[in-house]
C-alpha cells in the first residue's frame, strides 16, 4: 500500500478537522440548531411506536455493499485513487464495495437518517459507523439489524476488552472499527518536562497555552477519573457537576485556550497551544506529518477509550454482504493494513505481528497496540441515560457559551 505524503495526509485530513472532530459531540449543535440536538439527545430522540422491522435480505442476489464512513478513516491510496482493501474484498468475494465519506459528525448524519430509520426504509447503507454513545442510541431505539456471528468468524478476534460493552452485551449489533485514547499531549522542545496529570495543564505558567477537547466525555472523563471516580460505574450528577466545575474555573481564568476538536492540532503545529488534551490517534498522525515533536500520555489516574462501531441499519437490503465484509476487516493482515494508515487503536487481536510485514515502525506504537498496562488505566465513559444525557450536555454547553 503506498502511503500518502505528510502534506497529502494533511491535506485530506484539513477537509474535516476544522473545529469538528471524528467523534464530534457537539457538532450536532452546529448542524441541527440547539433545541433539536438537546431533543436528540433525551427522550424526544426515542421511537414512541412500534420498533421497525429489519429489511428482506437480498444479498443471495444483489451481491453489494454500501458503506457510509467518516474521512480519512480508511487506507487509501493516492496514486490509485482508490482504497486497496476494499478493492481486495471485492476481487475475494465478488462484492461490489462503494465507500461514502458521508459521516461529519454523529449528530449530523444521524439526523439526516432518522426519519428513515424510524420507518423502517432503506436509508441507502448497509454499513454505518458511530461512537459508542450514538450507537448505544441506534441499538435501543431499534434502528440496526442483529448481526449473526455464525457468518463472521473473524470477529472473534476482538480485543477482550471491547467484545462486552454495556450498551451491546455481546456484540449483538455493533462491531467496533476503530479505538482511541483521550490523554495529555505536549510539545516536548517546549515542554520537556512533560504531563502526568490532568491538573499539570493549570501550571500558571502554561496560562493561554491550553487548550482541552469539545467531547464532553473525553475532557469531563478526564478530570473525574483524577477526582477519583469511576466513570466507568455508576457515577451521579454531583460527580460530573464537580468535574464542570473545574473546567468552568480553568477556562474562566483564561488558562484554557481554546476548547475544541481536532483543530488543536494545528494549535500545536502553530505554537498557539503547548499542552492539550488529545486524542492518541491524532498525535501519532501528528508526529509523522510535521516531524516528531509532540508526545501522548494517559494520565496518571487513566484516559478514556473510545470506539467507532460498525452497524446494519435496519432498512439495509444487503445484511449478509454486509457481515462478509466486517468479517473481511476482521482478518488480521487487513486490520493491520488499515492501522498502518489511520493510526488509532486496531481491535483485531493478532493485526499486530501482522503489522511486521506491512509497517515495522509501527508494530510497537502503543497508540495503535495498546500494551496490557495502558489498557488497565483506560476507561469507557458509561452510557448514559437519556435525561442524563439532556442534563450534562446543556450544563457542558453552558460552560464552554454555547
Amino acid at each position: 500500500m503506498a502511503r500518502l505524503s505528510p502534506s497529502q495526509r494533511s491535506a485530506v485530513r484539513s477537509i474535516v478537522q476544522g473545529s469538528m472532530s471524528r467523534r464530534a459531540f457537539l457538532g450536532g449543535a452546529g448542524g441541527l440548531g440547539l433545541s433539536a440536538f438537546l431533543a436528540a439527545c433525551g427522550t424526544a430522540g426515542l421511537s414512541s411506536g412500534p420498533r421497525p422491522s429489519p429489511a428482506v435480505d437480498k444479498s443471495a442476489t444483489e451481491k453489494v455493499v454500501n458503506w457510509a464512513n467518516w474521512a480519512a478513516y480508511l487506507d487509501y491510496d493516492s496514486d490509485l485513487k482508490g482504497y486497496p482493501t476494499l478493492k481486495a474484498f471485492t476481487k475475494k468475494t465478488g462484492i461490489k464495495a462503494t465507500y461514502d465519506e458521508a459521516i461529519e459528525d454523529n449528530d449530523s448524519y444521524y439526523g439526516k437518517v432518522q426519519g428513515q430509520l424510524r420507518n423502517g426504509d432503506d436509508i441507502g447503507k448497509d454499513i454505518v459507523v458511530f461512537t459508542d454513545w450514538m450507537a448505544s442510541r441506534m441499538i435501543r431505539q431499534g434502528y440496526v439489524q442483529e448481526l449473526d456471528h455464525a457468518k463472521m468468524p473473524n470477529a472473534g478476534n476482538i480485543l477482550k476488552n471491547l467484545a462486552d460493552v454495556d450498551f451491546d452485551k455481546g456484540r449483538k449489533y455493533s462491531l467496533t472499527w476503530q479505538s482511541g485514547y483521550a490523554g495529555l499531549a505536549w510539545d516536548k522542545r517546549k515542554l520537556p518536562q512533560g504531563l502526568r496529570n490532568v491538573s499539570d495543564l493549570w501550571n500558571p505558567a502554561l496560562k493561554g497555552r491550553v487548550e482541552v477537547l469539545s467531547e464532553m466525555r473525553d475532557t469531563i472523563g478526564l478530570i473525574m477519573l483524577e477526582q477519583g471516580v469511576d466513570i466507568s460505574g455508576d457515577f451521579i450528577a454531583d460527580d460530573f457537576s464537580k468535574a464542570l466545575e473545574v473546567l468552568e474555573k480553568q477556562v474562566g481564568s483564561g488558562q484554557i485556550r481554546q476548547v475544541k476538536g481536532n483543530s488543536y492540532r494545528e494549535d500545536l503545529v502553530s505554537g498557539d497551544a503547548i499542552a492539550v488534551i488529545a486524542w492518541s490517534g491524532d498525535i501519532t498522525s501528528l508526529n509523522f506529518e510535521s516531524g516528531d515533536h509532540w508526545e501522548f500520555r494517559l494520565p496518571d489516574a487513566g484516559g478514556t477509550l473510545w470506539s467507532d462501531n460498525l452497524m446494519v441499519p435496519i432498512g439495509s437490503p444487503h445484511k449478509a454482504n454486509a457481515e462478509a465484509l466486517m468479517n473481511y476487516y476482521y482478518d488480521p493482515e487487513v486490520a493491520a493494513t488499515v492501522a498502518a494508515y489511520v493510526n488509532y487503536i486496531c481491535p483485531v487481536q493478532g493485526a499486530q505481528e501482522a503489522m511486521q510485514s506491512i509497517d515495522p515502525s509501527l508494530v510497537d506504537n502503543p497508540n495503535i497496540f495498546p500494551t496490557p498496562a495502558d489498557l488497565t488505566k483506560a476507561h469507557v465513559f458509561r452510557t448514559l441515560q437519556p435525561a442524563e444525557e439532556t442534563e450534562f450536555s446543556t450544563d457542558f454547553q453552558k460552560v464552554l457559551g454555547l
